[in-house]
């Protein structure tokens, strides 16, 4: 996963809170690209989106005792695919993960013993701004329908990532993650493209668990999840052809 600035998430440069005394004659405008995205290879998602995102992407698993689940929008650093050189997305009806949706706001704590999360934005961000034109974020001193549904989205992201961390301690508890290791022949290369660096479903020990345990994991919501990821590791393949035809494939036998 690509770096961010000490103690932010992926993509933010900064953060400031929303106010509507400091903010009061802010306005949002569309984005109709996302530079931000350009040479991330690697984006988080969460449990609600694994039935949307294998459909385009493979979900794996960051490496480390803190492992969360990512969707691969490339193999290799540095890589991809589904932007152009401006960052506007190239695949018609793709669907975009909620933590790209969400950029460039955030719920977070204003002090490190605050209860509440604040609605904050990266004040980088040229889609939030001192604007002629766009959708005000404030009238009158108080939100705007804008504002509100931003908070909204932000609080159901919330809501998801609580339930992909209970997720991921008991994918964790459960012993089922494994190094990750996929190897792909091209034709007319001699050595294979092996990619590394990730964590995986082990489909064996999956198949191997007791009755009781399935049972479990499939009431709890949990089993669907494990396979949309195992399903969607064909589509690495996938990603692998595009990267050839957009010239971003590496020399063999590089790990990403």
């Amino acid at each position: 996963m690509a770096s961010a600035p000490q103690g932010l998430p992926l993509f933010y440069n900064s953060l400031e809170p929303l106010s509507s005394q400091a903010h009061a004659d802010y306005r949002i405008r569309p984005a109709m690209t996302a530079p931000f995205l350009i040479g991330q290879h690697a984006i988080p998602v969460t449990v609600d989106e694994f039935a949307l995102v294998q459909r385009f992407m493979p979900i794996v698993f960051s490496t480390g005792p803190d492992a969360i689940p990512l969707a691969l929008m490339g193999l290799n650093e540095g890589v991809n695919v589904f932007v152009d050189a401006e960052g506007k997305i190239n695949l018609p009806n793709f669907y975009v993960p909620a933590y790209i949706r969400r950029y460039p706001y955030m719920l977070a704590k204003l002090t490190p013993n605050a209860e509440e999360l604040s609605l904050c934005f990266d004040p980088t961000s040229d889609t939030i701004g001192k604007f002629d034109e766009g959708e005000a974020l404030f009238a009158d001193g108080q939100p705007t329908e804008t504002t509100k549904n931003i908070l909204s989205f932000n609080e159901m992201f919330e809501q998801a990532g609580a339930r992909t961390a209970a997720f991921m301690r008991d994918l964790t508890e459960s012993e089922l993650l494994m190094d990750g290791e996929v190897s792909i022949q091209a034709d007319g290369v001699a050595q294979p493209y092996v990619y590394r660096g990730f964590q995986m479903v082990n489909e064996e020990k999956l198949m191997d668990l007791r009755g009781d345990q399935l049972r479990k994991m499939a009431k709890s919501g949990m089993l669907p999840l494990l396979y949309a990821h195992l399903f969607s590791l064909s589509q690495m393949r996938e990603i692998f052809q595009m990267q050839a035809e957009q010239g971003k494939t590496p020399p063999p036998v590089l790990a990403a």
